[in-house]
């Protein structure tokens, strides 16, 4: 478990999040927080759209494609951890309650695979490219692009993050060696994929 503590936005008191993206100590301060700044939620509505259709597009064009050449793949590989992870923060960061009501919704095992994908993938978008070549992270295969692998990776190097920076992305790494690595790509985004769909379906329903 991470260990770490912060202000929350609406009340402004200290608590440790149990989540990377946690803004609020409490459910009743995220309540709150929501009916004060409810003005926003159509801009944010519009935003949410058009980067779900974004992230669509470049999973449905990652899964048919086929005999590409490794730095074509590589590159839709990582424009799709990209998509995913920015939509995946958006949901968690406002709107929190639809997203844990989508996934509470599942079984225990399901939650957690769900979890530990996201975490996996948030390694991957904060080390692909920057600290790891692309190469690094997938192994090709033959035929589909789905169906090229993640590599197992050692351990990161991470000296250069502050304590709380480290612990966070220590459990990243962990959860990409234990739900990533070895398995499948398009596994990885048709899972991320379909959790995502159903949860902005539920934030852009009408009231």
């Amino acid at each position: 478990m991470v260990t770490d503590s912060r202000n929350c936005e609406q009340c402004g008191v200290l608590f440790t999040p149990r989540r990377e993206h946690a803004r609020f100590c409490s459910a009743r301060c995220r309540v709150a927080w929501n009916r004060l700044n409810a003005s926003d939620t159509p801009a944010e509505g519009g935003a949410l759209g058009w980067t779900i259709t974004a992230m669509r597009e470049t999973i449905d064009r990652l899964l048919r494609a086929r005999g590409w050449d490794r730095p074509h793949a590589f590159a839709v590989v990582s424009e799709a951890v990209w998509w995913v992870t920015m939509v995946d923060a958006t949901l968690v960061r406002y709107h929190p309650d639809a997203y844990d009501g989508v996934l509470a919704g599942h079984e225990a095992a399901q939650r957690r695979a769900i979890e530990g994908t996201f975490g996996g993938l948030r390694f991957a978008r904060n080390q692909m490219g920057y600290y790891l070549d692309h190469a690094d992270f997938i192994q090709p295969g033959r035929g589909y692009l789905a169906t090229w692998t993640w590599r197992s990776l050692p351990e990161p190097g991470l000296d250069s993050l502050p304590a709380r920076g480290q612990e966070w992305e220590m459990t990243r790494y962990r959860e990409y060696q234990a739900w990533l690595a070895d398995q499948p790509v398009g596994d990885t985004f048709r899972l991320a994929a379909a959790f995502l769909r159903r949860a902005s379906e539920t934030c852009l329903a009408p009231s």
